[in-house]
């Protein structure tokens, strides 16, 4: 088996990919981080690994196969572009694209690459979505007409803070459907079918200074945003992008023309499979309750990693595909189009539900409509200002003085640990 040298861009997230790919049979050659107080705490962990804080001389490190692209969630692509024109193989962490036009040059570097790339979305492998996508394919609950996903996860205390340290990190201004790989990707992953027209409806509550301390960077006031995906093979999605409301929890349903299945609310790993009556399959009961295990010969390994296993697949099938020579399913393709209903559901969302197509990014009639479409509602690493809102609440605009009010508390927040 080929020893795969692997390099890791972005060394907070991109460590936790660390173990799943030395389990692989990887080598780690390469760390790459701006910030030198990262690199300085690698250096005795990780003797003789190679480490640098320039991106474009850690790309050209002697050897180097493959790179796990884990810098700021809206920023993968120039940088995954760069490593396709080096026939590198790209896993890149999360939405691979923070605009339109970023999605259409990645596609084009990928399609020109020798290289893999793939997303490295986890949801989809853990464990009861591996389940539903198993009972689905065997067709039991027919074809699928409608499916759900939500991905609701608060954030509280001391993450808070360390999670978004200033005003103009990207977490402070992304809009909560930007993060909706984890809701949408599962469904996708399931059924196969893919969004191809999208409409979304803002869901918002303002929050006041009195809940300041523990909703310290929540200053903007969306909670998530309920969007509806028509695809592919006819049948509709209804999905969250990062929510916060209710009770936190990772909850799918696949509807069929037979019958459904779903993980369970607030009952971590278990399946509720259920059927109509008159399409009661030999052998099943109505009404279907059950812990689904692992079926796979690296069972230990699933359930050391992270996201319920998800953080093992990500990396095996990567590694896996790089040695046979083929393209994931999570490929370019797939990505794009999850960033693309990310990105268009917001402006559908700042228009109150209007509907957007999704380009099919296979055409190049459809890629050259978003070409020059760089427009983002975050704020770039190198300074660059929002060029669109962040809310869809026009009062709620960020202003100067509500982005100071929550560096002070930020601050006041830091001091108060010490």
């Amino acid at each position: 088996m080929k020893q795969i040298k692997f390099g890791v861009f972005g060394l907070g997230r991109g460590m936790s990919f660390v173990n799943n790919m030395l389990a692989c049979n990887c080598e780690l050659v390469a760390l790459c981080d701006k910030d030198e107080k990262l690199l300085a705490g690698k250096k005795e962990r990780y003797p003789g690994v190679a480490l640098y804080n320039n991106f474009d001389e850690f790309i050209n490190h002697e050897g180097l196969d493959a790179v796990i692209i884990a810098n700021y969630f809206h920023e993968h692509a120039p940088y995954a572009i760069k490593a396709l024109e080096k026939n590198i193989h790209v896993l890149s962490e999360c939405t691979p694209a923070g605009t339109m036009g970023e999605a259409v040059a990645l596609v084009r570097a990928a399609e020109k690459s020798d290289a893999i790339y793939m997303l490295a979305e986890n949801y989809p492998y853990m464990k009861f979505n591996q389940e539903m996508r198993r009972v689905y394919q065997r067709g039991d609950l027919g074809k699928v007409l409608f499916a759900e996903g939500e991905y609701n996860h608060p954030i509280w205390g001391d993450w808070v803070a360390d999670l978004c340290p200033d005003s103009k990190h990207w977490r402070y201004h992304m809009p909560r459907v930007y993060y909706i790989t984890h809701a949408l990707a599962p469904l996708c992953y399931i059924t196969g079918a893919m969004p191809k027209r999208v409409s979304a409806f803002p869901v918002s509550c303002p929050h006041t200074k009195e809940s300041f301390g523990s909703d310290l960077y929540w200053r903007l006031p969306d909670r998530s945003a309920i969007v509806s995906c028509f695809n592919d093979d006819g049948s509709v999605f209804r999905v969250t992008g990062w929510a916060q409301f209710g009770a936190e929890d990772n909850t799918y349903r696949i509807c069929g023309t037979k019958g459904q299945i779903e993980n369970i609310r607030g009952e971590d790993d278990q399946i509720m499979l259920r059927f109509n009556s008159c399409d009661q399959p030999e052998g099943m009961k109505h009404v279907n309750k059950y812990t689904p295990e692992w079926n796979i010969e690296d069972k230990d390994l699933a359930e050391k990693a992270g996201h319920g296993g998800g953080d093992f697949f990500t990396s095996k099938v990567f590694c896996d595909c790089i040695r046979e020579g083929k393209q994931p399913m999570f490929d370019v393709y797939f990505g794009t189009t999850l960033s693309a209903v990310a990105i268009l559901a917001h402006k559908s969302a700042l228009e109150y539900g209007v509907p957007y197509d999704v380009p099919d990014f296979h055409k190049e009639e459809d890629r050259v409509k978003w070409e020059n479409d760089f427009s983002s509602p975050m704020w770039g690493s190198d300074g660059t200002a929002p060029t669109i809102p962040s809310t869809e609440l026009p009062e709620y605009v960020p202003t100067e003085e509500s982005m100071a009010e929550y560096d002070n508390a930020v601050a006041d927040y830091y001091a108060s640990k010490k």
